[in-house]
């Protein structure tokens, strides 16, 4: 039966980590990931005043950390002393998710934000409800293991312990609303079987990740001047790659297109690769599966099923969008381009003797054919909203809810679409619009749903950096900060 007087808080986004130690020879390499760029005492202070507003009208209070919370995909550090059945890949781009390696970065993220765990901790303590909705950058959340290092580090005793919850996908909340990450709307971050998410490889069982979270592991870690925290700062066109390359890459990573390329093609491989193997299910179990799920989510075993199957199709179905993505398309145009010219130049060549440099002047016909079809491709991550008319009704239909939060764009908003009002609670994670760290990008935002007459009534709220107290979101200022920026890079 739906609460009177529940209060629900719901942000997303934090991407806590480890901290980045200092490089002296790259000083502004991964830069955004510092420990003085943490997020951690506004959120602290954000947990103490939702606490104190719900406990002052005698509301019960109901947090719920909507996905990506914790980031297991730039985490780099190996165990020491070093595992030996490590994969080469694993000790240049970072450990796996089989469970003793996602339990490894678990550690490593728990240590540097203890104070903030202990912040949960005390909501559960007093008596409130704790919830932890998997997003595609902590789909490692999904090991006993892991989770039972959070539990531990929220320092809680048992009794509190049931104010705690991990969701795989979703949570319903109060019956009116539908909280999700949102990366199962994202055909680059989606899963196939989001109920199973293990498959094995070399017979080892290890989380399925999606194609976007393999690029941040095999490419951006290794790009380390590129935020994937923000969008605009890793996803451009091919001139201002170029200018942003001459920028801040030329002089410390000046192999940048050979780190790209072997990456690019290993990601595209890993991805294909995992893509296609089967999801890990145990026939025995399947049915208590789904009831667990259901569960934990304040769900029946027939909506786990219904929104199962509504997760829309991997992009993973057309290896063409990988490519374009990871600008393989571009690669492999480029190639064809310089095999072309080369394959006329040996065709006159059998006709009339002439030198190989030649082969300059067909290249240099093609090349601005080349060249336009490089800057007028547009990434088409997050070029569509996560949810239309059609999918709101989907999910109003098997969920009842008229309410909608979901995050993982990092672009808040809300809006009525279908019969849902859709909140998207943004993100806190430290985005920069340049790798200086200078100008942060976006604000910090949240959803707060609370009594109002009959019904429950959604917001959605800013926390300035530093700030005592919230205000209302202003979407109007916000965009003019985002212009702003887009104006100075």
């Amino acid at each position: 039966m739906p609460e009177r007087n529940l209060q629900t808080i719901v942000f997303s986004d934090l991407h806590l980590s480890d901290a980045e130690p200092n490089d002296p020879r790259r000083p502004m390499w991964r830069a955004f990931r510092r420990r003085e760029h943490f997020v951690d005492a506004d959120v602290i202070a954000l947990l103490e005043h939702a606490v104190h507003e719900a406990e002052s009208v005698g509301d019960r209070l109901e947090i719920v950390l909507n996905g990506d919370v914790f980031d297991f995909d730039p985490i780099m550090a190996q165990p020491d002393p070093p595992a030996s059945r490590l994969h080469w890949l694993a000790r240049l781009r970072g450990l796996g998710t089989e469970q003793w390696m996602s339990a490894f970065k678990m550690g490593l993220v728990l240590a540097d934000h203890a104070a903030l765990m202990q912040a949960l901790g005390e909501v559960a303590r007093r008596g409130h409800t704790l919830v932890f909705v998997v997003g595609n950058h902590d789909l490692e959340l999904y090991w006993p293991d892991v989770q039972r290092q959070v539990r531990e580090a929220l320092a809680i005793d048992d009794a509190a312990q049931a104010n705690v919850r991990f969701c795989e996908w979703f949570y319903l909340s109060n019956g009116d609303a539908f909280i999700s990450h949102g990366h199962l709307l994202d055909p680059y971050c989606t899963v196939p079987d989001p109920v199973h998410p293990l498959i094995a490889v070399g017979g080892e069982p290890r989380v399925r990740l999606p194609f976007g979270d393999v690029a941040n592991r095999f490419m951006l870690n290794g790009m380390g001047y590129f935020n994937p925290h923000a969008t605009a700062n890793y996803i451009m066109t091919g001139r201002e790659y170029i200018l942003f390359f001459f920028r801040y890459m030329f002089r410390t990573q000046p192999l940048l297109l050979w780190t790209w390329f072997w990456s690019a093609h290993i990601t595209a491989v890993i991805t294909l690769a995992e893509f296609i193997r089967p999801a890990l299910r145990d026939p025995l179990t399947v049915e208590q599966r789904v009831d667990d799920i259901a569960e934990r989510s304040h769900a029946t075993p027939a909506m786990v099923r219904q929104l199962a199957a509504a997760v829309v199709p991997s992009a993973c179905t057309n290896p063409f969008m990988i490519m374009r993505e990871l600008w393989l398309d571009r690669g492999l145009l480029f190639v064809a381009m310089v095999y072309a010219a080369w394959q006329l130049v040996l065709a006159v060549n059998f006709l009339v003797p002439i030198s190989p440099f030649w082969v300059l002047v067909p290249f240099g016909l093609l090349f601005p054919v080349f060249l336009q079809y490089s800057f007028h491709v547009k990434p088409e991550t997050f070029a569509k909203p996560l949810l239309d008319a059609a999918s709101a009704e989907q999910i109003h239909r098997i969920t009842g809810a008229s309410l909608a939060v979901l995050g993982h764009t990092h672009q808040p908003l809300v809006e009525p679409i279908g019969p849902l009002q859709v909140c998207n609670v943004g993100f806190w994670s430290p985005a920069f619009a340049e790798p200086e760290c200078k100008r942060r990008i976006g604000t910090q935002t949240f959803a707060w749903i609370r009594p109002h007459g009959a019904q429950r009534q959604l917001q959605l709220w800013e926390w300035p950096p530093g700030a005592p107290v919230p205000v209302p979101y202003n979407a109007a200022s916000a965009e003019t900060v985002k212009i702003m920026v887009s104006q100075r890079q």
